[in-house]
């Protein structure tokens, strides 16, 4: 088994509340990125203290309520059946050293991205309409991305999200880049989660994690509700004909900024 690829554990926590990943520094070779996906039955409630982290709570599908106790959001989330809707979503950004309750008002599936934060910042929701859209690529390298928590905004201290959906027979991240060097302006150290959908279900994606020695170089075959960790390296995904592909990415290191290098074997293909 790949130490880079997680398949669903599906751990019922309490009555309605089954956490379906659990991406810790503990049982991961991260050491700034944590990740959890939780599903909700209708009325159930999830509930945790942050100590000296930030979480930004995406509603993937269904209906939610989030409250730190000074704030609440009610009945957020834009996307009822599937993600596959293909349109933004809300999320709540929440500081260290808070409490948070996600309540499902429909049967929901949330994301939960965590990064060191020292600096507690002000509650925020996260509109679908405040997503910037963009539309990247050519050729067979075409993807949509909705930037929930990019690093031009500054209301995060350390965490990154965005959301790629990439086209049947295409390939995405790609050509291979990797944001592993905190060597700033020309690339930042950034660790990253891979949260993976397929539509239909029965689909798969190939993702390649490897550094330039190779001393890390896995090639995955990823399935519907696989995680991928990348501690470091380049990290392409390639879409088989027939299937589209959904991934929500979680960065974050020592520098909020997103800054890619890429492979230089393979860079001539965005000079064609």
């Amino acid at each position: 088994m790949s130490r880079l690829l997680r398949k669903p554990s599906n751990i019922e926590q309490s009555n309605g509340v089954t956490i379906v990943h659990e991406v810790t520094k503990e049982n991961s070779p991260l050491q700034y990125v944590e990740f959890r996906i939780v599903e909700l039955d209708k009325d159930a409630k999830y509930t945790e203290m942050l100590g000296k982290q930030e979480c930004c709570i995406v509603a993937l599908t269904g209906k939610i309520s989030v409250t730190d106790g000074e704030q609440s959001f009610n009945n957020i989330g834009r996307r009822m059946e599937t993600i596959f809707e293909q349109r933004p979503t809300d999320s709540v950004y929440i500081s260290n050293d808070r409490r948070f309750e996600v309540e499902a008002v429909s049967h929901a599936r949330v994301a939960l991205c965590y990064s060191p934060s020292e600096n507690q910042l002000p509650t925020r929701l996260i509109k679908a309409e405040d997503n910037t859209v963009e539309r990247r690529g050519k050729g067979n390298n075409k993807r949509l991305v909705f930037n929930i928590l990019p690093d031009s905004d500054p209301s995060a201290n350390s965490v990154l999200v965005v959301e790629v959906f990439t086209e049947s027979g295409n390939w995405s991240s790609y050509p291979p880049h990797k944001h592993d060097r905190d060597n700033l302006p020309n690339e930042s150290l950034l660790e990253e989660t891979y949260y993976h959908e397929m539509n239909p279900k029965q689909g798969f994606v190939f993702q390649r994690v490897y550094n330039d020695d190779r001393s890390l170089d896995e090639t995955m075959t990823v399935e519907h509700g696989n995680v991928v960790l990348v501690p470091e390296g380049y990290h392409p995904v390639g879409v088989p004909e027939g299937y589209i592909s959904y991934y929500l990415n979680v960065m974050a290191g020592p520098k909020r900024t997103w800054k890619f290098y890429n492979d230089p074997d393979h860079e001539w293909i965005l000079e064609r």
